[in-house]
C-alpha cells in the first residue's frame, strides 16, 4: 500500500507539471507586435528630444536618433527584431533592426545590466525621415511597442543648382560725327560747262548766253567799220588835185 501511494503521488505530481509547462508555454512563445498607433506619422523633430541618451552620443548630426522601448513587463519578453517603415522625402524605406544597413546603425538591448530581456531598442537614420509605421518580433505576448525618444538632427543643405545666365548683348553707343576741320585751302568751284571745260589751270568762267551774242556784235561791227575805213582810204587816194 506504500508503494502504490508513492507511485500515484508521482504520477499526480508529473501531471500537474506537465500540466503547469503547458499552459506556461503559450505565454512565451515569439508573437509579432505593431507600433503604438499614436506614433505612426512622427519626425523625430516633432517627438520628445532626449539628446543626452548615451546611445546617441555616437550619432552623426546629419542623423536622427531614434529610440524604442517594449513595454509590458516579463510577460512580453524582449525584442526579437523590429521592422521600421521611414519615409524619406522621395518614397518609403524598410528598416530592419538588429540588421539594418552600415548607414543606419542600430542595437537592441536589455533594460540593465544583468537582464537578458532586449526591451530597448534605438537607431540612425538620416535628418528629416518620416517614421511612417512598424512591427517588432518579440519573444512573449504584447500589445504593441512605443518610439520612447528621439534626437534630431540637422539635415544637410544641398547646394543649389546655379541657373545659367544668357549674356546680353551690349547697347551700341551712339557716336556723334565730328565737326569738319576747316582748311586754309580754297576749293575751286566746279566747271559748269559742257564739253571741253576749263582745265586746272583754267580758273574762269566760260562765257555763255548774252554776253558771247554781245561779243559777237561787236566783232561784226569792228569787223564792218574796218570795211568802211579801207574804203574810204581808197577813195581819197583816187581823188586828184588839178589847176
Amino acid at each position: 500500500m506504500p508503494q502504490r501511494r508513492h507511485v500515484a503521488r508521482a504520477a499526480v505530481s508529473g501531471v500537474a507539471a506537465t500540466a503547469l509547462l503547458a499552459l506556461a508555454a503559450p505565454a512565451w512563445a515569439s508573437s509579432t507586435v505593431p507600433l503604438h498607433s499614436a506614433h505612426q506619422g512622427s519626425t523625430a523633430a516633432d517627438f520628445q528630444q532626449q539628446c543626452a541618451d548615451t546611445r546617441f552620443a555616437d550619432r552623426p548630426t546629419d542623423h536622427d536618433g531614434w529610440h524604442f522601448v517594449l513595454p509590458g513587463g516579463p510577460s512580453a519578453g524582449g525584442f526579437e527584431s523590429l521592422t521600421l517603415t521611414f519615409d524619406n522625402g522621395s518614397g518609403t524605406v524598410d528598416v530592419t533592426v538588429p540588421d539594418a544597413a552600415d548607414a543606419y546603425p542600430d542595437a537592441l538591448y536589455p533594460a540593465g545590466q544583468n537582464e537578458s530581456r532586449l526591451i530597448h531598442a534605438y537607431l540612425f537614420t538620416p535628418a528629416g525621415w518620416t517614421l511612417v509605421d512598424g512591427s517588432a518580433t518579440i519573444s512573449g505576448q504584447g500589445d504593441r511597442f512605443n518610439l520612447s525618444h528621439t534626437c534630431a538632427g540637422q539635415p544637410t543643405p544641398e547646394s543649389p543648382t546655379p541657373t545659367p545666365t544668357t549674356s546680353e548683348s551690349p547697347t551700341p553707343t551712339p557716336t556723334v560725327p565730328e565737326s569738319p576741320v576747316p582748311s586754309d585751302t580754297p576749293s575751286a568751284s566746279p566747271s559748269n560747262g559742257t564739253g571741253g571745260g576749263g582745265g586746272d589751270d583754267d580758273g574762269s568762267l566760260p562765257v555763255t548766253g548774252a554776253a558771247a551774242t554781245t561779243m559777237a556784235l561787236v566783232g561784226v561791227g569792228l569787223i564792218g567799220g574796218g570795211v568802211a575805213l579801207v574804203a574810204l582810204r581808197r577813195r581819197r587816194d583816187g581823188i586828184t588835185f588839178t589847176s
